[in-house]
């Protein structure tokens, strides 16, 4: 991904493999926001402690660098599922339900969706001009979350998976997320040669460590997503907790970072 620095002390992620194509989507770092300890800085949650005017102020600068009204994107009130939203402009500024998905075809309408370890990912269809954006822990990526947000795409607007292009933003990586044995179970029963998914150490012995990133990345190429056309940002942020948030590595006591995207006209 590339790391973009904005006047304001701002910063964000893009995906490089979209930079040619009408689609936009930025994955906020936690600097140049005015939160304080423990959610330093830009953070946009205020149901983990921070004050609401803060938060607001906080998506507001991050929303001005992207050249974005604030009072624009979609929301959704994340539960860890995979239920699925389609949103248009009607939507825009309202928060969606207990989903953790979203896809449109309306131009220029925001999606935005927020995180602390679990998987960003970002679904573009070139050819019917479509958007997705997932929001993807441990159980969703269990249950197919990424999956079924394109099958969601495939119904409601014709996507073929051959077309797609997919973007998997900072998440906790395969050498930080260590899970416990209910965890490992459901997930070694639920997806296919699950175990595949996890390392045990055998000179630290412990608890599984799960590997999520490729997980989703299975989920996609097995939908018939290219691997070519997909791109891992292959960012720890149980590593980078000085450029992100991580529930895991700051024991919970931190913000939520965010993903906005978007539709652009096509030429």
């Amino acid at each position: 991904m590339l790391r973009i620095c904005y006047s304001n002390g701002v910063v964000a992620y893009a995906f490089e493999s979209f930079a040619t194509l009408p689609v936009q989507a930025y994955v906020s770092a936690r600097h140049g926001g005015v939160s304080p300890e423990p959610w330093h800085s830009l953070n946009f949650s205020y149901s983990r402690g921070d004050e609401r005017e803060r938060v607001l102020e906080n998506f507001a600068r991050f929303c001005a660098v992207l050249g974005k009204d604030p009072s624009h994107p979609v929301r959704t009130h994340q539960v860890h599922s995979t239920d699925v939203a389609q949103v248009g402009w009607e939507d825009a500024g309202v928060r969606q339900q207990k989903c953790d998905a979203l896809i449109t075809d309306a131009v220029g309408l925001p999606l935005f969706l927020v995180f602390a370890d679990c998987v960003p990912i970002v679904i573009y269809d070139p050819v019917h001009h479509v958007l997705g954006a997932c929001h993807a822990g441990w159980r969703g990526t269990v249950d197919g979350m990424a999956g079924v947000a394109l099958s969601a795409m495939v119904a409601a607007y014709g996507t073929d998976a051959a077309d797609v292009y997919v973007g998997i933003g900072p998440s906790i990586g395969p050498e930080s997320y260590e899970v416990g044995e209910e965890v490992f179970e459901k997930a070694t029963s639920t997806l296919p040669d699950g175990e595949r998914y996890f390392r045990r150490s055998s000179c630290k012995p412990g608890n599984p460590r799960f590997d999520l990133w490729q997980a989703n990345i299975d989920q996609m190429t097995a939908a018939g997503v290219p691997e070519r056309q997909i791109e891992l940002s292959g960012i720890d942020t149980a590593r980078r907790t000085e450029d992100f948030y991580s529930h895991r590595a700051e024991k919970g006591r931190c913000g939520l970072f965010g993903l906005l995207t978007w539709l652009e006209p096509r030429a």
